[in-house]
């Protein structure tokens, strides 16, 4: 015969009077967080008390009940009633709606003190943002919303503006199929065509940045020299039914793609294709995306790979193109400049000495089935394959040591993760730097947002590092200038030399800056050097020792280069580094970056929506455009919108070679500045570009 499942019973619930309750010892909360008892107390005033209080009667020492209740679970509320009766707005005897637990009850108080606030589940934000959609819809307004729950309007404003997403991303958030910060950049746009279009393209792409979905969706046309439209093509991209914008009466570097979600389509489908045909080597992973971050690689080690060796005729083509180039060299040594076809002819000698002389590498199958590769679009619009990457997890265990053969114990390695540099990043660098936040329109200048800074000053840090490693007539005054100081003005360490270069790691930057031509010209200094080095300690000082002084200096400005920093920085008020330490350390980037005439301009910075314009007040979009273009640029746009002024300012600003006061060098670029706005030309053929 069937058991009977045994029924429960719950605890009786009725008002008490409120001077009849107590506060129980045995509740559990006793750290103040997140909700105050006085904004509480004024959510009970407007609509109420929601939740029944959790009480337990008092008992005598016999054992009988008093009368009285205590409060083991709901100790905030009580608190909040409790501060009512104070100011005279609940009644004394006021009946409180309360769950009575029996007395002698084999549950503890302290067990249903925890119960109630361990179990209880945040609200999901999707959840929220459609309860105050609701709300809205009802009649109340945003700032009636944000006080009913005490929330800034600025939070209301922002779950709302998920209104504008479509409803098929706003599933897959509800699924955990992406990042709320994600689900919020689209919110950008409500075209939810264009959304559902960019969500396909990102989804398949390692890198799923914000800034990545903001940029796609905000991106009206592309330029035939961006390096996307030349990684794809004109003709793949005509053919697939995309339209081109052109200029009958300037010169327009190729036009504009009016369809740039068929130019990502494209470069997207070109990036796979390509993944699958690196996969088919032999690797055990390949990712593949328009771009990935700075220092993506750092998580990974690399396997050693052997350079190809020319074959034959490579060997016989490589002399034969050194030859021409020597002898038309030879021939026009006293020319003042090359004929226009001689010199195109040179730079077609010149690429094809690199393509030889840069050979590939070839890996070890067994080290490539544990390996894999980043496939990327780089900045001149080629496919960039970095190869030869490896998860930790996969990497073989090794033996553990404590002591070499030498006698020396090695165990301060100092555990730092590394990038495809092969230099270290400082775990939690950069956990200090404020979120970006959107500035608030105001008349007046106000300061830039301090990560906005810490973005700009990441460029002038790398811009900083190409410079230095190619003067080592600066990097060696500097050397010896540290060094001096260190000698003279503070107490040395015990080590022989406590001459060091720890690397800067750049976890904050602009999105641009891993795909600029100063971020390619690093990694391939860097992989020249590192190609060359020996692989043994002793033969490395050997061959340091037997090189000319040039290629010396050379090195020493290359290693000394990774320890540059410029990088603002908001230190906390009490931390280890001060915010007066900051300011002078950029004091001395400021005096280095004079030293090497610095020229951000050159070094392929320009202000887009992206990285300056789109993320300061209309005051300094104005600002930048009148010094770049003068007064009447200025008027021209200062009635738009923001959105709007930006976009206009970023075409207007284009090729003025205008930069923000943290990218300027002292002497050099205010010059330039001066000689921009004199050289601005006519406005009005620019505004009618």
């Amino acid at each position: 015969m069937a058991t009977a499942i045994p029924k429960i019973t719950l605890s009786s619930s009725r008002d008490i009077p409120f001077n009849r309750l107590v506060l129980s010892q045995s509740n559990v909360r006793r750290v103040k967080s997140g909700l105050s008892i006085e904004e509480l107390a004024r959510d009970i005033e407007r609509r109420g008390l929601l939740q029944s209080l959790n009480v337990r009667p008092v008992l005598d020492d016999t054992g009988a009940e008093t009368g009285t209740y205590e409060v083991p679970a709901g100790g905030r509320r009580f608190r909040a009633l409790e501060l009512l009766v104070k100011q005279k707005k609940l009644a004394k005897m006021a009946p409180v709606p309360c769950v009575v637990r029996e007395a002698g009850s084999a549950i503890l108080a302290e067990d249903d003190s925890l119960a109630e606030n361990v179990q209880r589940v945040a609200l999901h934000p999707l959840d929220q943002f459609r309860a105050f959609r609701d709300m809205l819809e009802k009649g109340m307004s945003e700032e009636e919303i944000a006080a009913a729950f005490f929330v800034a309007p600025a939070v209301v404003k922002q779950r709302l503006r998920l209104m504008t997403v479509s409803d098929k991303l706003l599933d897959i958030y509800e699924q955990d199929g992406m990042k709320l910060e994600q689900l919020m950049a689209f919110s950008i746009s409500d075209d939810h065509a264009r959304q559902e279009q960019v969500w396909d393209i990102v989804s398949q792409s390692h890198n799923r940045e914000p800034y990545v979905i903001r940029r796609m969706l905000t991106e009206k046309t592309v330029r035939a020299s961006d390096a996307r439209a030349r990684f794809v093509g004109l003709e793949a991209y005509i053919a697939a039914g995309g339209h081109i914008m052109r200029d009958l009466f300037e010169a327009d570097d190729g036009g504009w793609l009016q369809d740039p979600g068929i130019v990502d389509r494209l470069v997207m489908e070109k990036l796979h294709a390509a993944a699958e045909d690196i996969r088919a080597e032999g690797w055990k992973w390949v990712e593949a995306a328009l771009s990935f971050p700075w220092g993506h690689t750092r998580q990974f080690a690399e396997i050693d790979g052997t350079e190809v060796p020319l074959a034959d005729e490579e060997t016989v083509r490589l002399e034969a193109l050194r030859v021409e180039q020597e002898t038309i060299e030879a021939e026009y040594a006293q020319a003042d400049e090359y004929p226009d076809e001689v010199d195109a002819r040179l730079g077609e000698i010149e690429q094809a000495i690199l393509a030889l002389e840069e050979r590939p590498l070839a890996f070890d199958p067994a080290d490539m089935a544990r390996a894999g590769a980043f496939v990327s679009l780089a900045s001149d619009g080629m496919l960039q394959v970095e190869r030869g990457f490896v998860l930790p997890e996969d990497m073989p265990a090794e033996p553990e040591e404590t002591d070499d053969a030498d006698g020396y114990d090695h165990a301060g390695y100092d555990g730092r993760d590394h990038d495809s540099t092969g230099h270290g990043y400082q775990e939690g660098e950069g956990d200090n730097i404020a979120p970006d936040v959107e500035p608030e329109e105001e008349d007046g200048i106000k300061p830039l947002p301090d990560r906005l800074l810490t973005e700009l000053t990441a460029w002038r840090t790398l811009a900083l590092r190409d410079a230095f490693a190619s003067n080592p007539h600066i990097a060696l005054t500097e050397m010896l200038h540290t060094l001096v100081r260190d000698v003279y003005w503070q107490t040395s360490g015990a080590d022989c030399l406590e001459a060091y270069v720890r690397e800067i790691s750049l976890p904050v930057h602009s999105p641009d800056m891993p795909g600029s031509l100063l971020a390619h010209a690093l990694r391939q200094r860097n992989e020249g050097w590192k190609h060359d080095l020996p692989d043994d300690e002793d033969a490395l000082w050997r061959w340091i020792d037997g090189l000319d002084d040039a290629s010396r200096m050379a090195l020493l400005a290359h290693c000394l280069s990774f320890g540059v920093n410029a990088l603002y920085e908001r230190m906390p008020a009490y931390g280890a580094v001060s915010q007066r330490s900051v300011t002078e350390r950029l004091k001395r980037a400021d005096r280095l970056a004079s030293a090497l005439s610095l020229d951000l301009v050159e070094a392929g910075w320009q202000p887009t929506v992206e990285n300056y314009l789109g993320r300061v007040t209309k005051a300094r979009i104005l600002q930048a455009v009148r010094e770049a273009r003068g007064d009447e640029a200025a008027e021209r746009i200062a009635h738009l919108k923001k959105p709007d002024m930006a976009r206009e300012a970023e075409r207007l600003l284009e090729g003025s070679g205008w930069l923000p006061e943290a990218l300027r060098t002292v002497g050099l670029t205010d010059q330039v500045q001066v000689e921009t706005v004199t050289a601005g030309g006519d406005m009005e053929a620019i505004a009618a570009e």
